[in-house]
């Protein structure tokens, strides 16, 4: 089942649209590169024009893709991103709405505001730049470094265990998990426009290398290790299937779409005060004279 974008596809949208002056700064090999390829992609395949989608940043390495694509962009603070992204789509319902986060960020500071942005179900496209370490601050371990993996400060590794992100995620009952690989960017496309016109909060975990910091989890290695899960006839609304496929990382890694349903209603959805209304919260906002009511308290 396909929930359609309630934004009207622009003709004639082109790469070169979401283009800017601005020079990647990334280092030669940052699997940021194709994940704002994959991104844009994506989003010209959908029809959306640079003025029909919000992107939002956290801060790390990939915060700095938000001025190098163009559109309404949004530079937030270290694992918050996503209750901006939330609160711009609750006020917007019909505008297209992706957050990107490192998984520094996203499962340390910002670990709150995942849970319950899975748990509530807002309507937007997540996407985890996971490459297992801050490399904007240069190499610190995150909670999804691996354990007994030197870094830059833990030298003798990380004396916390090691979250496992995909069993978290899980747990909190997505409608939507996918995985990716950022040496692919065919399958990234595929996946962020399947995200951007699913129902719900869709999480997306994209692997990325980082070839300055992260030594463990090489473009090489994972190039080696990943696979299809469509190559392999999975059904994505096998919910227990597809948690062991996703926590199973030993000897292949599983990418694509792993979880999807489309049936569970999400936040604006569930709003008693919003049902049967056709207008949005930024379409009903108007001046009111209060001066009446502030003569209460002369």
């Amino acid at each position: 089942m396909s929930i359609p974008l309630h934004t009207t596809p622009s003709a004639g949208v082109s790469m070169k649209d979401y283009s800017t002056q601005t020079r990647c700064s990334w280092c030669d090999g940052c699997g940021d590169y194709g994940i704002w390829t994959a991104a844009k992609e994506a989003l010209v395949e959908l029809g959306l024009a640079p003025w029909q989608v919000l992107l939002c940043y956290d801060v790390g390495c990939h915060g700095n893709m938000s001025d190098k694509l163009q559109g309404y962009r949004f530079h937030g603070l270290h694992g918050r991103v996503l209750p901006f992204a939330a609160g711009a789509k609750l006020a917007n319902p019909k505008l297209p709405v992706i957050a990107f986060g490192g998984d520094g960020a996203s499962f340390s500071e910002g670990i709150g505001h995942l849970v319950h942005s899975v748990r509530s179900h807002y309507p937007i496209t997540f996407v985890l730049h996971n490459n297992g370490n801050y490399g904007l601050t240069t190499g610190q371990a995150s909670s999804l470094t691996p354990q007994n993996q030197p870094m830059n400060t833990a030298p003798n590794g990380v004396a916390e265990a090691t979250l496992n992100s995909m069993d978290f995620i899980f747990s909190l009952e997505p409608t939507f998990v996918a995985r990716g690989f950022s040496g692919d960017i065919k399958q990234m496309k595929s996946i962020f426009k399947a995200a951007l016109v699913h129902r719900g909060f869709a999480f997306v975990d994209i692997l990325q290398a980082c070839p300055t910091y992260n030594h463990f989890a090489t473009h090489t290695m994972l190039m080696e290790r990943y696979y299809k899960v469509e190559d392999e006839g999975h059904d994505p609304l096998d919910f227990k299937k597809a948690r062991a496929l996703a926590i199973n990382t030993g000897k292949r890694i599983a990418t694509g779409i792993l979880y999807r349903n489309e049936t569970v209603p999400n936040f604006i959805e569930r709003l008693v005060p919003r049902q049967g209304k056709t207008t949005t919260l930024v379409e009903e906002v108007e001046k009111v004279d209060i001066s009446k009511l502030m003569e209460e308290f002369v």
